[in-house]
């Protein structure tokens, strides 16, 4: 059976970017909603329970790192597959990526049994903080079903250009959440209080409830996929490996966050464990503005993985133009709100005068490196698209842990917490310039040999 040029290849470039990634962009802002509420409620509970959700923050953070790196490289390979017409390499992408996403589960929940009360006792000595963590941790991780399917069947959603299916099981999954979380927080409607083991509990059936509808989704909306159980069951080594040697560099570019932010709580720490709820509130406010843009990022992804396969240059380069400047000028957006407003944001999470005091100049300065970092996220997609994801392996690695980390740690010796806040600016600067170096490298090694043809 013959399959129809998929929208990807024919779309007008600008239309298509907007379609493709205006519903992943909203479904990123309502999942930054539900980040800001839910840390929102758990801050009523106590200063100290936001501490520790933000204590738990990297070992989280590094879950989400493992199944969307692998959902980026099925991503990757289904996307040049469709595009280059080889339909069964589509369907063994995406049935093998469902084996993959199991396995990733089984890790985590080992992770959640055994490891969660380590890591956070590495984080505080006290007790209250490390009983709140670790309750936290063990719930997110022991049930993290939800999540990594959740995380897959929203990425072969996007991979066919079904950006608007993909955001309705995102959105279902927030939405939920936002509901639940003052019911099981604060024992509203009968039941019991669960403080910040609700937000957890909360957080897993939003995760539960979306992966159901990208199930549902995909097996009847998806119809460029064709799903087998048998083939699920026996999984494709060559293409493990393919989605992989996308991934892998995708899964160790977003764990680098998960160091950085783990790192930078062991130097904040050294202030107050104030200095780390506020860190963990800037997080939660800069999703606003970040998890946007990394929306029209996941909207690039396929749009530039099907038209390098299909070879049409002239669609990559408008797609990536236009891309750019729709990044920078979100986070421009953002870096005036942070720089105008910041006590407004900040008083969302009932802040305290110590709060304050330290919150007010750290999004200050850490806001100047935003349209920075909007350019340079434009520029990963490229990288990740092409399946060179190593350069964005390369320029994180740069920039969190080769330059932000030990700045902040050098500038915090000074003991005036004002002077840590300089390396992310600083860190952002370092990472265009090695953004754009591996940009002109690829660009002319893949994109500039393709043909001229409209």
């Amino acid at each position: 059976m013959q399959r129809e040029e998929n929208k990807m290849g024919v779309l007008p470039v600008k239309k298509l970017i907007v379609t493709m990634s205006l519903p992943m962009m909203i479904s990123m802002l309502v999942q930054a909603l539900y980040n800001v509420v839910d840390s929102i409620y758990v801050s009523r509970l106590s200063e100290d329970a936001l501490t520790a959700v933000t204590i738990a923050f990297p070992l989280q953070n590094l879950m989400i790192a493992l199944g969307s790196g692998t959902g980026v490289g099925i991503n990757a390979l289904l996307s040049r597959s469709l595009g280059e017409k080889k339909f069964d390499r589509s369907d063994s992408a995406a049935n093998t990526g469902l084996f993959l996403t199991g396995c990733c589960y089984l890790l985590f929940l080992l992770v959640g049994l055994f490891l969660a009360g380590p890591f956070v006792h590495t984080q505080t000595k006290s007790p209250v903080l490390a009983d709140y963590s670790q309750t936290y941790l063990r719930i997110v991780c022991c049930l993290s079903l939800g999540l990594f399917f959740q995380l897959t069947f929203e990425r072969l959603l996007q991979s066919t250009g079904k950006t608007m299916l993909s955001m309705a099981s995102q959105i279902t999954g927030a939405g939920i959440n936002i509901i639940l979380d003052p019911i099981l927080i604060f024992g509203l409607l009968g039941f019991p209080k669960l403080g910040v083991a609700g937000a957890a509990y909360a957080t897993v059936i939003g995760q539960f409830c979306a992966a159901i509808l990208g199930c549902f989704l995909n097996l009847k909306k998806n119809t460029e996929i064709t799903f087998s159980l048998k083939k699920v069951l026996s999984p494709e080594k060559e293409t493990i490996r393919e989605i992989y040697f996308v991934g892998v560099p995708s899964i160790l570019m977003m764990s680098i966050g998960s160091v950085m932010t783990y790192l930078m709580n062991l130097i904040l720490k050294t202030f107050s464990d104030t200095a780390i709820a506020v860190f963990g509130v800037y997080f939660r406010l800069q999703s606003f503005f970040f998890l946007p843009v990394f929306g029209l990022n996941n909207g690039l992804i396929p749009v530039l993985s099907y038209n390098y396969g299909a070879r049409k240059k002239s669609r990559i380069t408008e797609a990536l133009r236009f891309s750019m400047i729709l990044a920078v000028s979100i986070m421009l957006v953002g870096m005036l709100a942070f720089e105008l407003i910041p006590n407004v944001l900040l008083s969302l999470f009932d802040a305290s005068e110590d709060m304050l005091k330290i919150g007010i100049p750290a999004l200050r300065i850490i806001c100047l490196s935003f349209p920075i970092a909007g350019a340079c996220i434009a520029m990963g997609s490229v990288f990740q698209a092409f399946s060179m994801s190593f350069y964005s392996l390369i320029i994180s690695v740069g920039r969190q842990l080769l330059v932000l980390i030990p700045a902040a740690y050098l500038l915090s010796l000074f003991g005036n917490i004002n002077l840590v806040w300089i390396a992310f600016p600083l860190a952002e600067i370092i990472s265009l310039f090695m953004s754009l170096h591996f940009f002109r490298k690829l660009y002319k090694s893949r994109i500039e040999p393709l043909p001229d043809e409209a």
